[in-house]
């Protein structure tokens, strides 16, 4: 067609046409489903459908859709993977194992009889069909990011059960394709798991001492993105240089990076916005591309072949989801989700129709024929489609259900200030409050610069400013609103005293003092200043490492700080940490304490992964100089005098922590003073009665005592 001089010729093949194409494709699909209530994803597969040769033949499926399809397939399993919640995925494993074996045996026993007896097909041509109907895809898996629960229960026991499944597919289809190579003579079989599980160990190895020794050097945020990028791809194309999918690959470096992405970091938001506005969506399009519904519904045996095809594959998944639920005694809901997940046929499912299909036996026939394409191309479009309407139904429901019993349950605001004075210091202290702060409440984020009354000039303003928007670029890049405050005071803790009270602050994060001469003190007259004139949870922080490549949190805890009523706020921060950076949060303290707080963990946070020692002689700290590596984080819970927990020893603390810790990463954290001592009201939510009739008196006596003092 020639319109103003343009040659336009169908299908386009000029690149700037096609990429407009396909972003006006990505832009306007939501949009105009949105109104239909259909899943964004099946507008995707349905827009590839019309602008394909089979459709409207609008665009070819040229290389860059093979290009952009393979990066996000590839996305889709390393995002899956770096989004795991590996708290609850080492209690959900099993499941995860249990529902991956079932979601492999029952649709390859069933589709193995159905190919036998009702298509006729021959016993290596059906085990290659049937492992077809075993395989499944995360297509469906954006819509579970969309709303939030991506590292809900059943979402991981879904993903990680697509590892199993998806590995012992991959594993027959190889097989079945050396077996025409002439491959499988000798130790073939058992050479190629030994590769695979060689190659897995590797991964699992390398990939995180690799991955943290880069960005314990580099925190460009390009430079780091790429850095993933690459190491998601090596994994890739290690695995089929084995001769696996590098869809397998792809998820484990996710698995193995996870903890060095934090959910919350800049770094997982650029992952996840690259990957969900143009990756994936090219992806999708490009499998609508391969959809060919004439040849489908002009041809008997190929509907035929697809209505069996369908029918084996929903009927199994159903089937293994079904089970996994009453074995485990989980929802309806979770089963759904489950279900939803584990359904879609994209990845493997075309990879063994096209090594089936390109497999020619003796008689001239192919192992899988004609109408098996045909009908993999229809079992593709039903399967995304089911798969996305029951996701997209049972995530909305999930994430209802636990948006109200968040609402119920939070009775508490929480607002953090982080104290800025140290351009060094920043992204730092930003990265610990993204990391401690309830996600699901809104504008609780405040950074504060203080400028002295006595010295205002425009240098100061400068640079405060400069100070701040680079806070706020910090936040901002993990999607995270930041309210910035720049105030004029008489001092600095004075500043700060007023603002606290005036944003109603819970919590202030502050840098750790730098020594300026022999007499200064450890902390420094700020902290002293604030402590005295601030009851609120206090943070000092001195970070050696970039904060998301901590291995362990080590927190040293004194006797009797259960009692305060700071307690819980300074729990559920370094829990929330130990989730997020997904390591081990090591306490130490005495027998009671402990009892405390294994206690509460169990009935809060269970999900943490935690280890108890006991510390009984708080005097001396030197028994954590063992403990604590570089890339630990030491936590020292003090105390203010005249309060339950504060003992005398921790005037030697300074003296200890610079003589003994100083090559360590270290918080020392002074808990909340603004309400009364916990005392029965609190503990008997968490204990069973036995228990909370003997800590009741013990409560008790420290609750008068200190109000006698």
């Amino acid at each position: 067609m020639d319109w103003i001089g343009l040659d336009l010729t169908f299908p386009i093949t000029d690149p700037t046409w096609i990429f407009l194409l396909v972003l006006l494709i990505i832009l306007f699909a939501p949009i105009l489903l949105n109104k239909l209530r259909i899943p964004h994803i099946i507008g995707m597969i349905l827009a590839g459908l019309a602008i394909g040769e089979h459709g409207f033949n609008i665009l070819a499926r040229d290389s860059s859709f093979q290009l952009f399809g393979k990066v996000g397939l590839y996305y889709i399993m390393f995002l899956a993977g770096l989004e795991m919640n590996m708290g609850d995925f080492k209690e959900t494993r099993n499941k995860a194992l249990v529902l991956g074996l079932l979601a492999f045996i029952i649709p390859i026993g069933i589709g193995f009889v159905a190919n036998i007896s009702y298509l006729k097909y021959g016993v290596i041509t059906s085990v290659l069909l049937a492992s077809m109907y075993a395989s499944h895809t995360l297509v469906a898996y954006p819509i579970v990011t969309r709303f939030g629960i991506s590292r809900h229960r059943s979402v991981s026991i879904a993903v990680g059960g697509t590892a199993v499944t998806d590995t012992l597919t991959l594993l027959v289809l190889a097989v079945i394709g050396g077996l025409f190579k002439g491959e499988t003579g000798g130790l073939f079989w058992i050479w190629l798991v030994v590769k695979v599980i060689f190659l897995g160990a590797l991964i699992i190895y390398f990939f995180p001492r690799i991955g943290r020794w880069f960005f314990h050097r580099y925190n460009d945020n390009v430079m780091q993105f790429i850095f993933v990028l690459a190491m998601v791809f090596l994994g890739a194309g290690l695995m089929e240089l084995v001769g696996m999918e590098g869809i397998l690959g792809a998820f484990l470096a996710g698995l193995v990076l996870n903890r060095l992405i934090p959910h919350v970091s800049p770094l997982m938001d650029h992952l996840e916005f690259v990957g969900n506005a143009l990756f994936i969506p090219y992806f999708l399009i490009g499998v609508g591309m391969l959809i060919n519904l004439r040849v489908i519904f002009g041809h008997g045996d190929a509907l035929k072949v697809a209505a069996v095809m369908i029918t084996m594959a929903l009927t199994g998944k159903w089937i293994a989801c079904w089970l996994t639920q009453k074995i485990y005694k989980m929802s309806v809901l979770e089963r759904n989700l489950m279900y939803g997940l584990s359904n879609a046929q994209a990845a493997a499912t075309l990879a063994a129709v096209l090594v089936g299909y390109n497999i020619i036996l003796p008689t001239g026939e192919r192992l899988l024929n004609d109408d098996v394409l045909n009908g993999t191309v229809l079992l593709i479009l039903v399967t995304c489609v089911v798969s996305s309407l029951i996701t997209e139904r049972a995530a909305r429901k999930v994430a209802m259900d636990d948006s109200l019993s968040e609402n119920e349950s939070s009775k508490e605001t929480e607002k953090i200030l982080v104290s800025i004075a140290n351009p060094d210091t920043i992204e730092d202290m930003v990265n610990l409050s993204l990391i401690i702060r309830d996600s699901k409440l809104k504008d609780n984020l405040l950074a504060l610069n203080v400028i002295n009354d006595n010295n205002n000039s425009d240098n100061l303003r400068l640079r405060s400013k400069y100070y701040l928007e680079k806070a706020e670029m910090t936040a901002t890049e993990a999607n995270v609103p930041l309210k910035k405050v720049t105030r004029y005071d008489l001092n600095i803790a004075s500043g700060i005293i007023h603002s606290v009270k005036e944003n109603e602050i819970t919590s202030i994060i502050t840098g750790l003092h730098r020594k300026k001469n022999i007499t200064d003190s450890y902390f420094g007259i700020l902290a002293e200043h604030l402590l005295n004139g601030l009851n609120c949870e206090i943070i000092i922080s001195k970070f050696l490492i970039p904060v998301h490549t901590i291995k362990r949190i080590v927190i040293a805890v004194p006797p009797k700080a259960e009692y305060e009523s700071g307690f819980p706020h300074w729990m559920e921060h370094f829990c929330r940490m130990g989730s997020t950076l997904g390591c081990r949060v090591h306490f130490f303290a005495n027998e009671k304490t402990t009892i405390r707080l294994q206690t509460w963990i169990k009935k809060r946070h269970k999900q943490t992964l935690t280890d108890f020692s006991l510390l009984e002689d708080w005097n001396d700290l030197l028994v954590l100089t063992g403990q604590v590596s570089y890339d630990h984080l030491l936590v020292i819970i003090s105390a203010r005098p005249g309060t339950l927990s504060y003992d005398s020893s921790f005037e030697k603390l300074p003296r200890q922590l610079s003589k003994y810790f100083s090559n360590n990463s270290l918080i020392v954290l002074y808990p909340n003073q603004s309400g009364e001592p916990l005392d029965t009201s609190f503990f008997s939510k968490l204990y069973t009665d036995t228990e909370t009739r003997h800590y009741e008196k013990v409560g008790k006596w420290f609750y008068r005592w200190f109000k006698k003092d």
